[in-house]
């Protein structure tokens, strides 16, 4: 996994503010370059009678872009590149900008209408956990208040397959990159309910879980330090807050088997661990 290239998608407010926080985190653990975009509507989206004056409507909408972007710039320092981009969706306009610029990976801050420490997807965030052709990577609300000053930890939400096998080797190269451990977990979901037959499946479930984290470190170890955890609970935010998570921990997960190839596509478990996530998440693209 390349991060050598990093785009980050801002508007004003504290979202953006998460975002560009994680992405300078980030850019300086990497070494990377880092760019800073604000995705502004086409003038001719402007509404009602607006639409007949549309060269001052876009004469507002790149106002209000430098403004924010010299938010961002308050915010990031010079040492970024700050750039506007016009698209009708926000989340298709990183999109194609990623594309053009060739980003390594998109960083967002979570939309609004959930609890601090917490990640809401909101329609940029879905538009980029379905199409996005490079890694997307998600801070929780408030995050960028009091940001860690490195990253100390990688975590993969790991399930056997190809994918988490790739994303297993990508997260090992980045955490020897970083300079930090990598873990790998599986989360084990039962139900409040419990009898014989089910506390046997799921005693098989924890064995057969452990011997596959167990498999997936096993090549892994000579890159980085490496540990392996099973977490279980009634549901996937219990079986998380059944461990402990460092200050600048980062949760990595595979996109789903069944999306396209070279794509972030999200399933069920994966934006179950986004919402109850309280650390920032990189969800990457399907590899072959």
């Amino acid at each position: 996994m390349k991060l050598d290239n990093i785009l980050a998608g801002y508007v004003a407010g504290p979202r953006g503010r998460d975002g560009l926080a994680l992405a300078v985190l980030l850019k300086e653990a990497a070494r990377a370059r880092l760019t800073v975009a604000n995705v502004l509507p086409p003038a001719s989206s402007a509404p009602g009678p607006a639409r007949a004056e549309e060269s001052a409507w876009r004469a507002y909408l790149h106002e209000q872009a430098t403004a924010t972007l010299a938010q961002a710039r308050e915010l990031a320092g010079d040492d970024a590149e700050y750039v506007t981009h016009t698209h009708r969706g926000s989340g298709r306009g990183l999109v194609e900008l990623a594309r053009r610029r060739g980003a390594d990976v998109v960083v967002i801050g979570s939309a609004p209408g959930r609890g601090r420490g917490l990640i809401s997807v909101g329609s940029t965030a879905d538009q980029l956990l379905h199409s996005s052709s490079v890694p997307v990577l998600l801070a929780p609300r408030g995050w960028g208040e009091e940001p860690p000053a490195a990253f100390d930890r990688l975590t993969v939400a790991y399930r056997r397959g190809p994918g988490c096998d790739v994303a297993v080797k990508d997260a090992a190269r980045t955490a020897a990159a970083l300079g930090v451990p990598l873990r790998l977990v599986t989360l084990v979901v039962s139900s409040g309910r419990r009898v014989r037959i089910e506390e046997e499946m799921l005693a098989r479930l924890r064995d057969q879980a452990a011997a596959d984290l167990r498999a997936a470190a096993r090549g892994q170890r000579r890159r980085s330090p490496v540990e392996v955890e099973v977490l279980e609970g009634r549901n996937v935010a219990q079986a998380l807050a059944a461990t402990s998570w460092l200050p600048g921990e980062m949760i990595i997960c595979a996109s789903s088997d069944t999306g396209p190839l070279r794509r972030v596509f999200l399933g069920d478990t994966s934006i179950k661990i986004v919402r109850a996530s309280t650390c920032p998440v990189m969800v990457l693209t399907r590899q072959p």
